[in-house]
């Protein structure tokens, strides 16, 4: 387990394309920095954010086209300007969107077109220690980065049409196919091992100043991949398709508190089977990849690392489908193996069976408590914080859930028996009920406490991340650069310090 996780603090969930900026989402620019100097006036000791990946057209992080790439829209044009590889007169903003939603596909059309740019001229004169940068990166990241590049050329030149619908030639692998588009794309290829690089960049300067300023970074592994991306295609033996290449049967839940239905993923799903003989080598490159980036991991939808529940591809709804096992607790012993720590947190919600909590508790992983899902019923749980053990992190909630001021107040009976639960377990509210909740989470005996900025900012619906089961609206939710005030900073510090949430000294 991560020495951070065994010792009491807190910290912030914000996904970088809910920081503030100019391009109508946010990046891995001047305003994440400006971010790691709020938490560290804050005391906050982790900064969490969803997967990093690229996104497909749902513009969902959890449904990447790659889960070892990093997502182009984060790479920051102003930090490639400062660089040299843009003019000031590029970054116009134009007729960019403003405004409190983050403009996804606005933003990716104008950061292409720019990344470009960027990429022709370090193309052109690109200096002998970036050739050397760059033919490192390459080495480093040879298990993934030749099948992202050349997958993301082939999509481009077969302009977005599912690979399943490629000649068959590219759709197989056949080499002499690969090594002729390799040659045709050869600048196509290129460019997008150029965006990986700047990804990387910026991103370890972002991780310097957050060890600097004493914040870890808290990143998330999706339990399934996209279909429509260069992870299913490169290793299509890995994956139940078909002899077209489509899924024969597909990811998702069955029906629980978040839906009636379940939730229909569509995701392909993992031979298991064939990565067991293996050597789950697929998963120990991913996880130690991800961990390039992160102090610490969640690992989503830890009930799949026992059991998935698999849909036929052609149902219409996750309502019908069946539990199948999965050998979770040999893959588990060979990442131990391997990469020695088990830095993760178990996403452990939704159906847990007493054998889901015995493959957590076996690796000393710490699981989730959603303080919201407490006080939805009269019956002990335990979410309820006087129920928490030290080896855990409680949540006011994720970005799967309501904000906690929308979610307290609620119309309707449901609502008000809600209050009345927190009321009697409280003692009574203060002036401001959600800061009683996070009080709340802040008190508790987890050693480790997350917050969604919205809840610490008091916002209501309109600010949700995400409503699962729904396709539209979801995650484009931004702050404001005025809402990371001086006070709310010195606010949460100062909770921190009553709650002993801040071990680290005190930084300047």
């Amino acid at each position: 387990m991560s020495q951070g996780l065994q010792l009491r603090s807190s910290g912030v969930l914000l996904h970088p394309t809910s920081l503030p900026g100019q391009f109508a989402a946010g990046d891995l620019g001047p305003a994440a920095h400006e971010f790691i100097e709020f938490l560290s006036r804050a005391r906050q000791g982790w900064w969490q954010m969803l997967p990093v990946g690229p996104v497909g057209p749902s513009g969902s992080p959890y449904d990447s086209p790659s889960t070892f790439a990093g997502n182009p829209s984060l790479v920051s044009l102003e930090l490639l300007a400062r660089d040299g590889l843009l003019r000031a007169d590029e970054l116009a903003r134009a007729a960019a969107p403003s405004g409190r939603r983050a403009e996804l596909r606005w933003a990716a059309r104008f950061r292409e077109l720019r990344l470009r740019r960027a990429f022709l001229r370090f193309d052109g004169r690109a200096s002998p220690a970036d050739l050397r940068e760059l033919e490192a990166f390459r080495h480093r990241n040879a298990a993934w980065l030749p099948d992202h590049a050349l997958y993301s050329a082939l999509a481009r030149a077969h302009r977005g049409a599912s690979w399943v619908r490629w000649e068959e030639p590219l759709r197989h692998r056949r080499p002499r196919a690969l090594e002729r588009a390799r040659r045709e794309l050869g600048e196509e290829i290129r460019f997008h091992e150029f965006v990986q690089l700047m990804f990387h960049r910026h991103w370890r300067e972002l991780r310097r100043h957050a060890t600097d300023r004493g914040v870890r970074l808290l990143g998330d592994v999706p339990m399934f991949v996209a279909h429509q991306g260069s992870d299913v295609w490169a290793h299509q033996d890995l994956y139940f398709l078909g002899r077209d290449g489509r899924a024969s049967v597909v990811a998702g839940v069955p029906p629980d508190a978040y839906s009636a239905t379940g939730q229909l993923w569509g995701n392909p799903i993992y031979r298991w089977a064939s990565m067991e003989e293996a050597g789950f080598s697929w998963w120990l490159e991913r996880l130690s990849h991800t961990l390039e980036r992160f102090d610490v991991v969640r690992l989503d939808h830890f009930i799949g690392f026992h059991r998935y529940w698999e849909i036929p591809a052609a149902a219409r709804s996750a309502a019908r489908g069946r539990f199948v096992g999965v050998p979770g607790r040999a893959l588990f012993e060979r990442v131990r193996q391997i990469l020695g720590a088990l830095p993760f947190v178990a996403e452990d919600l939704g159906i847990v069976t007493d054998d889901v909590q015995a493959l957590r508790e076996r690796f000393a992983l710490p699981g989730m408590r959603v303080l919201q899902f407490g006080f939805d019923t009269d019956e002990p749980n335990d979410y309820l914080p006087h129920r928490y053990v030290k080896h855990s992190v409680v949540y006011t909630g994720t970005h799967d859930n309501d904000t906690t001021a929308s979610w307290l107040h609620a119309r309707g009976s449901a609502g008000a028996s809600r209050r009345r639960r927190i009321e009697r377990y409280l003692g009574g509210w203060s002036a401001e009920p959600c800061w009683d909740i996070i009080r709340l989470a802040l008190a508790s005996v987890s050693n480790t406490a997350i917050f969604p900025l919205q809840d610490l900012l008091g916002l209501g619906g309109s600010a949700r991340m995400n409503v699962p089961g729904t396709r539209t609206g979801n995650w484009t939710w931004r702050a404001r650069a005025r809402e990371l005030s001086p006070a709310l900073a010195e606010r949460m510090a100062e909770l921190c310090a009553t709650y002993e949430r801040d071990p680290s000294p005190r930084r300047a």
